[in-house]
């Protein structure tokens, strides 16, 4: 599928049903929360609900990797992932409760361990420098969706309550799979390699860090802008439109950071662009529980949008640099397996944290550690830069 170009139809409707997609499991997330809150489910349940979301990933991911590389015909995830993420919502309007959030949670992750074929699909058809843009575009219109669910919750949730947005994310999961269906893939060719060929990746160094930088990025921004930063704005006495507009500048803010990104805007590259970023991460972190008003912290919300539109694009495009063509779905599986990992325990994390102490010791928690992905970032290219000087010399 390497470099075979989309045709402009087929690129632009396979990026709109991104967009369904990923407004199809985001639609309810800025009341997620809050709706929980308001039916007396716990701060620690709250936690667990938003990190199984994360936990069905990280287990899932991995054999979905393995599996694309093997089959070889992504169409078929793509497919499961819109009817999964549907199904998911339906489990939200039959069992409106804490067990039927965390049942939703875990099949919504199931949907989301299709983004792997989502992804290695799409990029695909792009030569290796362009590998960055693509990436970066297809991240777009994935915040793209979930700017389209937020501003259809904020507009709807006081009418519709959180059935009817689960409702919406049911059509949105339907639409996705009906849009699946025009993909055109070719047959792919033989599957030549051995189980053990695909997982040697697994091995790479630089797979293996920014990985590791992704978990950090991927964790802080569900347990943060995604969650905890409503409750944040709840306890203040901020009104359900003002947390839905919250949650709206957080995502027009990443729309815009991507749209740039995907067009080369940010000098310096990933060197430079990944620590910066990931120091902004802290700084919000410190900030949101610490600065006690209501339309600072929607200022803030600004902040977390270079994350998911530069760091996430940057880190993902770094992971892939030294694959090999046939083990790139098995990379991105272990790739998004690991980051879930950050998924899952940072929530929980969190929510342990904040119940025992306080939301600010659960917050100040997560800027230390994007503090240490800073640190190993800097480290690593450092190091790398040495390494091509001995070489050169």
């Amino acid at each position: 599928m390497e470099n075979n170009k989309f045709s402009k139809k087929e690129e632009m409707i396979f990026l709109i049903s991104v967009s369904f997609f990923w407004f199809a499991q985001y639609v309810y997330i800025p009341y997620q929360t809050i709706y929980l809150t308001s039916i007396n489910v716990g701060t620690s349940f709250i936690g667990i609900i938003v990190g199984a979301y994360g936990i069905s990933q990280m287990l899932l991911r991995l054999p979905v990797g393995l599996s694309a590389d093997i089959v070889r015909k992504h169409k078929y995830f793509i497919m499961i992932g819109g009817l999964s993420s549907g199904m998911a919502s339906l489990f939200r309007v039959l069992m409106p409760n804490g067990v039927g959030f965390l049942i939703a949670n875990l099949l919504s992750g199931l949907a989301s361990a299709m983004w792997i074929s989502f992804m290695v699909f799409y990029t695909g058809h792009f030569s290796g420098e362009e590998q960055q843009s693509a990436t970066a575009r297809i991240v777009m219109f994935n915040n793209i969706g979930m700017l389209m669910g937020f501003i259809a919750s904020t507009l709807l949730y006081n009418s519709i309550s959180m059935r009817g947005l689960c409702v919406l994310s049911v059509c949105g999961g339907v639409t996705t799979f009906l849009l699946s269906l025009s993909i055109k893939e070719k047959t792919p060719e033989k599957n030549t390699h051995k189980v053990g060929e695909l997982i040697s990746v697994f091995s790479n160094k630089r797979l293996l860090l920014f990985s590791f930088i992704a978990l950090i990025q991927q964790g802080v921004q569900l347990t943060t802008s995604m969650s905890f930063t409503n409750q944040v704005l709840g306890d203040l006495g901020a009104s359900n439109a003002i947390i839905g507009i919250s949650s709206i500048i957080y995502m027009v803010s990443s729309v815009t950071f991507s749209a740039l990104s995907s067009r080369n805007v940010f000098k310096g590259g990933p060197r430079v662009l990944i620590p910066t970023v990931l120091v902004i991460i802290a700084t919000y972190c410190v900030l949101v529980p610490t600065v006690n008003s209501i339309p600072v912290i929607m200022a803030l919300q600004i902040l977390p949008g270079t994350s998911s539109g530069i760091l996430f694009s940057c880190a993902t495009s770094e992971a892939m640099k030294e694959v090999k063509p046939f083990q790139k779905s098995t990379a991105m599986g272990f790739f998004q397996a690991f980051y879930a990992i950050g998924m899952t325990t940072f929530p929980m994390l969190t929510g342990k944290l904040a119940s025992s102490y306080s939301m600010s010791t659960g917050f100040f928690a997560l800027a230390g550690i994007a503090v240490l992905g800073c640190l190993i970032a800097v480290a690593f290219y450092r190091a790398e830069k040495s390494c091509k000087i001995d070489k050169a010399v």
